[in-house]
């Protein structure tokens, strides 16, 4: 059984990597730094050295594999980010066409079933458009909004204030990273599914960011309060870390577009998972506001 991971040290990627190893499958793990993988897991993987951005690379690792888990690696500040995953995935696509790769998971997004208009996004429903063309069994994981957001505004929670876009009382599912890798693993593992289908993975249950500051306040042990930002206060503060006009507008576009979604899949058996975010917040972010504080 020959699967392929992208991504193995990341959130989903490592999870995944992990519940195959325990399922008996050593899988082929794709990764920039054999490094980063730590000294028991990389005993255990067959692992191909190599960027994602390299097509030569992509091509050659991939070729073969019975299932491919790709998730797109471009970073949301990278120059121009939609061209980059579309180019970036194109050996995949190509491997997929021509019959060296027989089925692909793909970590795609709520938003994606828009097409266009939910800005970095829009990269990721091209690429299950262009997927979906070649023909092999593909299924798109159309994934809610990570509880792992929260760690880039660390800083900010440790002085108690959570920061958005979103509107504050606008609903929408929020999802732990571990619980897609289970997702992930499960069908990267049954040989019953066929074609082209489309799973979201929802989380728990639909949360609106003035939920979101009362549950971290319960967890974190302090008071959260949100402070709101206009989406021209988002381009102004990504300009200023200087971010290209186009990643900037990628970014925007993620929450602007995101306002009027309501997701393609409804929430059931299917596309619930597990785990709470208080809970998450608990075990995961309280630690890191501790180190925030202590330093």
């Amino acid at each position: 059984m020959s699967i392929v991971v992208t991504t193995p040290t990341g959130h989903v990627g490592s999870r995944v990597v992990r519940l195959l190893l325990q399922a008996g499958v050593r899988p082929r793990v794709l990764v920039r730094d054999p490094a980063r993988l730590d000294e028991e897991t990389r005993a255990q993987v067959d692992v191909r050295q190599g960027d994602l951005t390299d097509a030569g690379y992509v091509r050659d690792a991939v070729a073969g594999a019975r299932s491919v888990f790709w998730i797109d690696p471009t970073p949301h500040s990278t120059a121009d980010p939609i061209e980059t995953s579309l180019r970036t995935a194109a050996p995949l696509v190509e491997a997929a066409r021509v019959g060296d790769v027989r089925r692909v998971v793909l970590l795609s997004s709520i938003g994606a079933e828009k097409r266009h208009g939910v800005g970095h996004i829009d990269a990721l429903a091209a690429i299950e458009e262009r997927l979906d063309a070649t023909g092999v069994d593909v299924l798109h994981l159309r994934c809610a909004y990570f509880f792992t957001n929260l760690l880039l505004d660390v800083d900010g929670l440790s002085q108690g204030v959570l920061t958005t876009a979103f509107d504050p009382d606008q609903s929408m599912p929020w999802v732990d990273p571990r619980d897609i890798g289970d997702v992930v693993a499960a069908r990267l593992l049954s040989d019953t599914w066929q074609g082209r289908l489309v799973q979201a993975v929802h989380g728990p249950e639909d949360l609106t960011f003035n939920q979101v500051a009362q549950i971290l306040t319960e967890a974190l042990g302090h008071p959260v309060r949100l402070s709101l930002i206009s989406d021209d206060g988002v381009r102004d503060a990504l300009r200023a870390a200087g971010l290209p006009p186009s990643a900037v507008e990628g970014i925007v576009g993620m929450t602007a577009g995101s306002r009027d979604l309501v997701p393609e899949q409804p929430r059931g058996l299917l596309t619930t998972t597990p785990t709470r975010l208080g809970g998450w917040a608990h075990a995961h972010l309280r630690p890191l506001l501790k180190m925030t504080d202590a330093r």
